[in-house]
């Protein structure tokens, strides 16, 4: 059994290993995900949050300092009850034909005994540059690894296909995804991918946190 490293993933690798298949036109249903109230505490701290942002070059700054400012603030108001954010999230999962390891650079997931737990929301930054790796794949990639570990954490018998939710983040700018994973137990499992449109992570952080927080809901 061959074992891939997410940032070593392309999608030509990628169709070797499941059937992926990407739905169009998908993206005003995710509208429609926006139906998770925000408190007034929650409003002020976007409003703030938003305050600061507006003054920074979120282009120029180095990938520590964008997830610190412009990221994993977001996160952290979608918490509720035990799901919490987390940083550098380790995944290793194993399919019957090929085995997918690395960290994802975050994730809404439980909490159990200080440690993320699935089921898991995974969070990809993507690297800026040239010959930086493709955004999608990599998360796709993620996506799968915390769709097989979710999978095995249900009790028996577990369900025939995974929902999993995820989504990648471009200089404070977000794009959600909907995957559905099937044949998860054959050895080509199938990957079924819906993309929200492009979310402004300064003047549409509203939006951002209702959707997180409505994605946090359905773990619930």
């Amino acid at each position: 059994m061959k074992t891939y490293n997410f940032s070593e993933l392309s999608e030509e690798t990628l169709r070797e290993l499941v059937a992926l298949h990407i739905q169009i036109d998908t993206s005003d249903n995710w509208d429609n995900v926006q139906q998770e109230g925000l408190t007034s505490a929650e409003v002020a701290q976007i409003d703030y949050l938003k305050s600061i942002l507006r003054h920074l070059n979120l282009v120029v700054l180095n990938e520590g300092t964008l997830w610190a400012r412009a990221i994993y603030p977001l996160l952290v108001l979608a918490e509720q009850a035990y799901i919490r954010a987390w940083t550098s999230v380790p995944l290793k999962a194993a399919y019957a034909t090929f085995q997918l390891e690395g960290a994802a650079d975050g994730a809404l997931a439980p909490a159990a005994a200080g440690k993320p737990r699935q089921p898991y929301f995974i969070v990809h930054e993507a690297k800026r540059g040239v010959n930086a790796p493709d955004p999608q794949v990599q998360l796709y990639g993620q996506m799968l690894a915390a769709a097989r570990l979710n999978w095995e954490g249900e009790s028996e018998p577990p369900n025939a296909e995974q929902e999993i939710f995820g989504c990648y983040a471009v200089s404070g700018s977000w794009t959600f995804v909907r995957g559905i994973v099937g044949d998860i137990d054959t050895e080509k499992p199938t990957f079924t991918a819906a993309f929200s449109r492009v979310y402004n992570g300064i003047f549409e952080a509203e939006a951002v946190v209702q959707i997180l927080k409505a994605i946090v809901a359905k773990q619930l």
